[in-house]
C-alpha cells in the first residue's frame, strides 16, 4: 500500500491504487504512474519515484464533442451559403470547437435558444477546426463566437465571443430579434 505525505501533521493518505497523471502531446497521449515509496529519507526529505511514460492504445483517449440536439443543427462550409447566406429567416451562427470548454459549457443553453425561438431565427453550428476559410473569412478570434445573419448579411452590433449564461443568452437574442424588426 502506498502512502502519500504532506508538510500538514494532520494530512496522511493511504491508497491501494497509485495515482496516474495523464500527459497530451500532439502525436501521443502518455500515461505516467507516480508511486510513493517508502524509500529513505534524504535530509528529512521522502523522494517520489516516476515510471517511465508509456503511450495510450487510441482507445483508451477520450474523445470530446460539441454534440447537437434537435435544435441546433452543424453545418460545413459548403452548406453555408445555402443555410447560412440564403436562408429567409435570420439565422443565429454559433463557431465551436470540440476542445473548447466554455462552447461545451454554453451548448445546453443554445439548444434552449433554438427550441424556444425556433419560429424566429434558425440556429446553427460551425466547427472551428473543420471549416479554416470561414473563419479567416468571418475573422472568428475567440470562440464561442455568435454572429446574427439576415438577408445573407452580418447584422451589425451582432458578434459575441466568449461564454454566457442562458440568461444572458436570451436578453443577447432578444436585442437582436428587436434590432432586425426595426430596421
Amino acid at each position: 500500500m502506498d502512502t502519500l505525505l504532506s508538510s500538514s501533521s494532520s494530512m496522511v493518505v493511504r491508497s491501494p491504487l497509485p495515482p496516474v497523471r495523464t500527459i497530451a502531446s500532439p502525436s501521443k497521449v502518455y500515461s505516467a504512474t507516480a508511486r510513493f515509496s517508502s524509500t529513505p529519507s534524504v535530509n528529512g526529505f521522502r523522494r517520489n519515484h516516476l515510471q517511465l511514460l508509456r503511450p495510450f492504445t487510441s482507445s483508451s483517449v477520450p474523445k470530446f464533442s460539441v454534440r447537437c440536439g434537435a435544435g441546433v443543427r452543424e453545418i460545413k462550409e459548403s452548406e453555408f451559403q445555402s443555410t447560412v447566406l440564403e436562408s429567409n429567416r435570420p439565422v443565429l451562427v454559433e463557431f465551436v470547437a470540440t476542445w473548447c470548454g466554455p462552447c461545451r459549457l454554453i451548448s445546453p443553453a443554445m439548444e434552449s435558444i433554438a427550441q424556444e425561438y425556433g419560429d424566429k431565427l434558425e440556429v446553427v453550428k460551425i466547427d472551428h477546426d473543420a471549416n479554416p476559410q470561414l473563419i479567416e473569412e468571418y475573422k472568428v478570434y475567440g470562440l464561442p463566437t455568435l454572429i446574427l445573419f439576415k438577408d445573407g448579411q452580418e447584422v451589425a452590433e451582432s458578434r459575441r465571443e466568449g461564454a454566457i449564461t442562458k440568461a444572458k443568452l436570451k436578453e443577447y437574442v432578444n436585442s437582436l430579434l428587436e434590432t432586425i424588426s426595426v430596421a
